[in-house]
């Protein structure tokens, strides 16, 4: 909130003196000035949880590996230790095939602030009482006397098998575990993403594996010029059709595709190609499920979540973390933690971060770009100051970590440095893009087309503030929406698209029109560029959990090159020095089609 008039200026003092690099921000946009005070207090509660967090558990490196002691371990001279957080329960036990299913047999002790500790001597020949394989279940006894049957929060892996209708959770204890044999990548200087979804990767009716995307994905990915891929629904998730998003496992890789260690050898793999790896993480919410899901662990209608209406996101009908909370700021942040020194990714892309930053989550709201509306009440600084902790924890580890926001509201310096008042991501969505082109597609006659206004929505994006742009992602290309290449060409892409069947004015037109809204939105529109799955080669529909890969060539012309040639573009005019600025003015002179017209025929 702004400061009143007759306080500015001490307000003002004030926040320069606490934060270190506030001063530069203001330098930058000094529109902000009268917000110094908002900034002033998001640092302070920042250092205030760092602060806290040091002297209650030793700092955020220890703090983030509590991986290494929640959930159940197997320790060096074979025994069990399990640990839980349920402030809720009356008692908590363990239970699973190696006990017969007796709920009771293996009680866990009760310790202070809610934490729940249980050890399980090794067999005489020191091997373990629980096996790797073994299926498990923490069972809960709650104030109201009923009795839970819960899958760990901290659960590595989960496996649905049959008919059933939730989830397993597998004790995954192999004596060998898959060991990483090439190094991380050099952080690229420019990124160009392939935004990817393994069970959908393969033109076969079923879902694909890790070992499919391995073998016969990452190859294409290579070969098409992108240098980062961007895996999507990885966290277990029960509902299949929420891609990803209705997360109910947070630290167990989806067993759809196959084992850990085969993830672990499509990351290694990729790695091996010079492909930066990132995991489409979900941090915003999390599914309803309590059976085999994070919902009511304990009882209650908390625990992780906000109780009571502001623990609950009605348009996506799902769970809103409590982020001021003490353990849920231990597991988010030992979740993240994980993926990366587990699974070696190399950074994320935090889903839902316009819904995180806002307590109304952006629902009905139309972000102006008035600054009043990124301050002041409506601003959840809890959330903010968990981003701004998972941020400062990813870069500390790895330094090249990458970090995205996807943020439709475009708050202000969330793409600046922590030091700054800023929120620490590296890039934001430029999500405005893909809306564009729709409305476009939609509203306009190609001759009506209004270059300066495309323009400005491709370049209206914050100083300094790095952006990824993409013409679309999944989220146009799911279920109800249309892909590009079917609003430009629509019912004809069912019998034309072939060089076996005549080319129509339809599809002559709607390729190139293709071509061009990629190239420009890569050459314009960010620091980086995206593209999902299956929309480098024309594809005909919407994605509906499997797509037709670029595979036979002979029958589609070497569509699937759209994107290989639009990079080589991008690296020519990088490589000769061609400022922004004189693309900006080609586009707006309505020349782009003489100045590329060469390159798009190489």
């Amino acid at each position: 909130m702004a400061a009143p008039a007759g306080g500015a200026e001490a307000a003002l003092a004030a926040a320069l003196a606490d934060v270190p690099g506030l001063s530069r921000l203001l330098e930058i946009d000094p529109y902000l000035k009268p917000y110094a005070g908002d900034f002033q207090r998001r640092y302070k509660l920042f250092t205030q949880t760092l602060k806290n967090i040091e002297e209650r558990e030793g700092g955020i490196d220890k703090f983030s590996k509590s991986y290494e002691t929640f959930g159940v371990h197997r320790c060096a001279d074979g025994g069990l230790y399990c640990k839980e957080w349920a402030p809720g329960a009356e008692g908590v036990f363990l239970t699973g095939d190696f006990s017969g299913w007796n709920p009771f047999s293996y009680p866990y002790k009760k310790l202070e602030y809610g934490k729940w500790e249980l050890y399980i001597p090794p067999k005489q020949n020191k091997s373990s009482v629980v096996p790797h394989g073994s299926k498990l279940k923490v069972v809960i006894t709650s104030k109201s006397g009923e009795i839970l049957y819960r899958i760990s929060p901290w659960a590595k892996y989960v496996v649905r098998e049959g008919d059933n209708v939730n989830y397993d959770w597998i004790q995954w204890d192999p004596e060998l575990s898959y060991q990483f044999k090439h190094s991380r990548p050099t952080k690229p200087k420019g990124l160009r993403i392939y935004e990817s979804h393994v069970g959908i990767s393969s033109h076969e009716g079923k879902v694909a594996s890790y070992k499919h995307f391995t073998c016969n994905v990452l190859p294409r990915i290579k070969d098409l010029g992108y240098n980062c891929i961007q895996l999507m629904a990885i966290m277990e998730h029960a509902y299949y059709a929420s891609f990803g998003y209705q997360v109910t496992s947070f630290f167990a890789a989806s067993s759809r595709y196959g084992t850990p260690d085969e993830l672990k050898e499509l990351v290694d793999t990729a790695h091996s190609m010079g492909i930066t790896v990132l995991l489409d993480v979900v941090h915003s919410h999390a599914s309803k499920n309590s059976e085999d899901g994070l919902n009511k662990f304990d009882g209650t209608d908390s625990c992780y979540f906000h109780s009571g209406p502001r623990g609950n996101h009605d348009l996506w009908d799902s769970r809103l973390f409590a982020y001021s909370s003490w353990e849920v700021l231990r597991f988010l942040l030992s979740n993240l933690r994980w993926w990366l020194e587990e699974y070696g990714f190399d950074g994320f892309r935090f889903d839902g971060v316009t819904s995180m930053l806002y307590h109304h989550h952006g629902m009905g709201q139309g972000f102006s770009g008035d600054y009043s509306e990124y301050f002041g009440l409506q601003v959840d600084e809890d959330s903010l100051v968990y981003l701004m902790l998972a941020n400062h924890l990813v870069h500390l580890i790895f330094p090249d970590c990458i970090t995205i926001a996807e943020d439709v509201s475009g708050m202000p310096a969330l793409c600046c440095p922590i030091t700054q008042g800023g929120g620490g991501f590296d890039y934001r969505l430029a999500m405005a893009i893909p809306d564009k082109w729709i409305q476009i597609l939609k509203e306009f006659k190609d001759e009506d087309w209004n270059m300066g206004n495309i323009v400005h929505t491709l370049i209206n994006r914050r100083y300094l503030e790095k952006c990824i742009a993409y013409a679309e992602s999944h989220d146009q290309a799911l279920v109800g929406d249309k892909s590009l290449a079917f609003r430009l060409m629509d019912a004809e892409m069912y019998t034309n698209m072939s060089v076996l069947s005549p080319l129509t004015l339809v599809i002559d037109r709607g390729i190139q029109l293709h071509k061009m809204i990629r190239l420009i939105t890569h050459a314009l529109g960010g620091e980086g560029y995206l593209n999902f799955m299956g929309k480098c080669v024309l594809s005909i529909l919407n994605i509906n959990f499997r797509i037709v890969l670029d595979t036979d060539e002979e029958k589609y012309g070497g569509h699937q090159r759209v994107d290989h040639n639009t990079d080589f573009i991008s690296g020519a005019f990088e490589h000769n020095g061609c400022p922004c600025s004189l693309l900006v003015s080609i586009f707006r002179e309505k020349k782009f089609l003489s100045v590329f017209r060469r390159f798009l025929n190489l």
